[in-house]
């Protein structure tokens, strides 16, 4: 791509990784620039970063939203486009014996929380939406929104584990827990499950004997902050293009999978 592209940023804490991409953008490393900053945490110190900047900045409470709910659940009126059996048929964050009041808590809710993501968004046109630490998992209706095209998808996130190991929100303490010699980070394009997106990029650190926690979520972070921006750097300048492959099991059986391939040049 020639152009600037317009990034948006949903965060939910203070924002290290989105200060690394603002960092890269200012630099001219990455051709973009961040349009808006939301956050599902009024108190989130990377909302700072935004009004430092000049960049629009906004909030949404899903807090509030899933209180409401579980006080009175009538009062919560999902968005007019909302069909919650195609939600619930495509969401895959759930296991197949979850309490079907359980998922469609979770997928009213989001769907509510989302809209007005959306409506917030909707001001502020762009071309990649990054997640850099959202501690809200997304619902395909708000997935299916952004990614408006099938084929290229808009939403980038950064996980704090060697997906597909250790998805969830503490990767690098089951990283640790699990005694792994090696750990690492992950930047992958959002699908409907949990951190089960196409894999864009990985960058990984030795564990040592004498590393804790703290030590090896220090050295995740060192990586994450190199690793995030050469992935949005990559996207833009239309590197990346994913790719849906067939893989024959042992047993026989085939599965399919979309990756992302990762071309040498726009033109290739």
């Amino acid at each position: 791509m020639d152009r600037t592209i317009r990034i948006g940023a949903l965060i939910s804490g203070t924002g290290t990784n989105l200060q690394a991409i603002i960092d890269s953008c200012e630099s001219g490393e990455i051709n973009g620039k961040i349009v808006f900053i939301g956050s599902d945490n009024s108190n989130a110190h990377g909302l700072n970063k935004g009004t430092l900047l000049g960049i629009p900045t906004f909030v949404v409470n899903y807090g509030s939203i899933i209180r409401n709910f579980k006080k009175e659940p009538a009062t919560v009126a999902p968005p007019d486009d909302f069909d919650l059996n195609d939600l619930i048929s495509k969401q895959t964050l759930f296991n197949a014996d979850a309490e079907i009041e359980t998922v469609k808590a979770f997928i009213i809710t989001r769907a509510v929380a989302e809209a007005k993501l959306i409506d917030e968004m909707r001001h502020y046109p762009f071309d990649l939406l990054v997640l850099a630490g959202y501690m809200r998992n997304l619902s395909p209706y708000f997935i299916d929104r952004v990614n408006t095209d099938p084929d290229i998808p808009r939403i980038m996130n950064i996980h704090p584990a060697l997906l597909p190991a250790f998805p969830g929100i503490d990767g690098y303490g089951d990283t640790f827990r699990y005694g792994c010699k090696i750990g690492g980070c992950t930047v992958h394009f959002v699908d409907y499950g949990e951190d089960s997106g196409p894999i864009i990029g990985q960058k990984a650190y030795e564990i040592l004997e004498d590393d804790t926690i703290d030590s090896i979520r220090a050295k995740g972070l060192k990586l994450e902050w190199a690793l995030y921006p050469e992935c949005v750097k990559l996207f833009a300048e239309g590197r990346l293009n994913t790719v849906r492959r067939s893989y024959e099991l042992k047993d026989g059986g085939k599965m399919q999978k979309t990756v992302v391939k990762i071309i040498q040049s726009p033109k290739d």
